[in-house]
């Protein structure tokens, strides 16, 4: 086991304890009239001043989040079955995630390293908060293969930067629907003030279940700044730690830098198992992934701006260049 899948761990392990120790959820928050839309990108070239598309390349994200308790009725009542009394939002969103072999000149790809694979998602989640608690429940639906316009997007993109084209895009996995039911928990432990400044730690799980991906997860984030009670976290595509894309500053001006780690235990990954219904490429997956992260957020006139800088472990077993790195920029404004 790497260094950091064992920190990642480690930090997985106190996350549980943690979550076993954490108080009973106390009143809901203040109620917020207003939506937010939210932009997210995620891009491995972020980390280096040389452009090196490999791996997990590229996540975009546009959602749409509701104002506080205008959600739908049965919606709404999916959600006090499942987590009991709490403010409710709801979340719609659209992504792409592009995910290539290191070696993009290659034809035909290596066939030992990650296939080429895009995938594109429509996602609802219905977000359920107390003072000191945030549940969700999720569905997202959508399909991997040629129609998710991956290849296009990529090769389009280096067009406007006079960058070369990746060239193994024909050897991508093929067409294929793919669903995937997604649940979460996130606790927030104050942990005092340190030099006037708020602490408090994000322990979190999470879990995903269909043909895309069967994965469990379990981490935390550790906080410093001011204007903590004003979300959950910075926002991230899953999987992975993220407070999600809600929020409602305290505030006029809240801030924080945070640390985090997770683990997960993954059980199937079309992108790198390969099509489900028809041969394609596949690598061979390691059943363990740990991540490492590191950010700043910023909350001021209704916005909020973060970016977060995540190592993770190998995801594919001869995997090249030791831990994939990738950074996630999101900005976010309440309308």
């Amino acid at each position: 086991m790497s260094k950091v899948t064992g920190a990642a761990w480690g930090a997985s392990l106190l996350a549980t304890g943690l979550l076993v120790a954490a108080s009973p959820a106390r009143a809901e928050p203040a109620a917020d009239p207003t939506s937010i839309w939210t932009l997210s990108d995620e891009n491995s070239s972020i980390t280096t001043s040389k452009l090196n598309d490999k791996y997990y390349v590229n996540g975009l994200k546009l959602g749409w989040t509701s104002p506080t308790d205008a959600v739908p009725h049965f919606i709404a009542s999916i959600g006090h079955s499942l987590f009991g009394e709490g403010q409710q939002r709801l979340s719609l969103d659209v992504s792409q995630s592009i995910y290539t072999p290191a070696d993009t000149l290659a034809v035909p790809p290596d066939p030992k390293d990650r296939p080429y694979a895009g995938v594109l998602l429509l996602g609802a989640t219905l977000l359920q908060d107390t003072d000191d608690t945030r549940q969700s429940v999720g569905l997202q639906l959508g399909l991997v293969g040629p129609d998710a316009e991956a290849e296009q997007v990529q090769n389009g993109f280096h067009d406007v930067i006079g960058y070369g084209h990746t060239k193994g895009w024909a050897y991508q996995l093929r067409d294929e629907p793919l669903a995937e039911l997604l649940g979460q928990k996130i606790w927030r432990v104050p942990l005092g003030t340190v030099g006037g400044f708020e602490t408090d730690a994000l322990p979190q799980i999470e879990g995903g279940l269909g043909n895309l991906r069967v994965y469990g997860l379990g981490g935390s984030i550790f906080r410093v700044g001011q204007g903590l009670d004003a979300d959950f976290g910075a926002a991230r595509l899953r999987p992975g730690l993220s407070g999600s894309d809600a929020y409602h500053a305290t505030r006029n001006f809240g801030w924080y830098f945070f640390v985090g780690a997770d683990g997960q235990a993954v059980v199937h990954d079309v992108t790198i198992d390969g099509n489900d219904f028809r041969n394609s490429a596949t690598a061979s997956r390691m059943p363990f992934v740990g991540e490492l992260e590191a950010g700043v957020a910023f909350l001021a006139y209704g916005m909020r701006i973060s970016y977060t800088q995540v190592v993770q472990t190998e995801q594919v077993y001869g995997q090249h260049g030791g831990p994939h790195q990738f950074g996630s920029l999101t900005l976010s404004a309440h309308f």
